[in-house]
């Protein structure tokens, strides 16, 4: 069941997007600039809850150096200033990330991206450097290497990834918690999209599973075998306003199949969204 909040929050994500959506003219040709805003319910990422049941407010900005080539910005912040729940030891509650991140298409179905990912403690944690330029164990940063592969290309709705950490705060460690090691973990998922009645509603379903996390950098997952972390469902409706003006509306609904280390904020998330995005 959806609690009385979360209703709240969607019936007035449905009103906003109605006001936005006064005129629909035909679009113009992509600008080298793309700016979005995301305003969710809560954050999940793969699986994983970061800072808890907050609603969330995401830039994105995106400069194309051409067709096939951009720099891009993203950031995400809950607005809250506690890092620790009140047992003192489950976190984040407070949360923030700031990330960077570079695209390059080699083909229309084949294209790859390299994310810097950043994300300071809201408040002091023992044993946890908050240093931009710190790629350590006790380091808040992480280097993300993603290939995708889109075969809408050939006509089949279906996009794979396979993302593999390649620098940062992904180490394991032998029996005696000493020795730390680069894990690279690796998260592959396969995504399904279509669009019905038109292109009045874009559908999505997605699986994801880590394959290694022995780093147990996917905290809400399974550490010693394949994990399952991302079963979704996703449903979208877009309004164009203006020329160069789209404004989004979804609801996701994520379930988190691991076996173990998903008490602290369970294993099923319902996000309802709505998006301003330019291009």
């Amino acid at each position: 069941m959806i609690d009385k909040k979360k209703r709240h929050l969607i019936f007035a994500l449905f009103m906003a997007a109605s006001v936005f959506s006064q005129s629909t003219e035909q679009a113009k040709p992509n600008s080298k600039f793309e700016f979005n805003l995301d305003i969710a319910s809560r954050y999940i990422w793969r699986g994983q809850s970061w800072g808890g049941d907050y609603f969330v407010v995401q830039p994105t900005i995106d400069y194309h150096l051409n067709d096939k080539f951009s720099i891009g910005f993203w950031a995400t912040t809950n607005f809250e200033s506690r890092y620790f729940y009140s047992d003192q030891m489950t976190g984040p509650r407070g949360y923030q990330e700031i990330d960077f991140n570079i695209k390059y298409e080699f083909a229309p179905w084949l294209s790859v991206e390299i994310w810097d990912y950043y994300w300071p403690t809201v408040s002091q944690v023992e044993g946890v450097d908050n240093s931009f330029f710190n790629y350590g164990p006790d380091s808040v940063k992480t280097v993300d290497a993603s290939v995708f592969f889109d075969l809408n290309h050939w006509e089949i709705p279906l996009e794979l990834t396979v993302s593999t950490l390649v620098a940062g705060s992904d180490y394991r460690y032998n029996a005696q918690g000493e020795n730390p090691k680069q894990n690279f973990t690796t998260y592959v998922e396969a995504m399904y999209s279509k669009d019905f009645w038109s292109e009045y509603l874009n559908l999505e379903a997605a699986i994801g599973a880590v394959l290694n996390n022995q780093a147990e950098y996917y905290t809400a997952g399974d550490y010693d075998k394949v994990s399952l972390v991302n079963l979704s469902f996703k449903a979208t409706h877009e309004w164009s306003v203006g020329e160069r003006f789209t404004v989004p509306i979804w609801v996701n609904y994520i379930h988190n199949a691991a076996d173990a280390n998903t008490e602290a904020f369970g294993r099923n998330f319902l996000i309802a969204g709505i998006s301003f995005h330019y291009q």
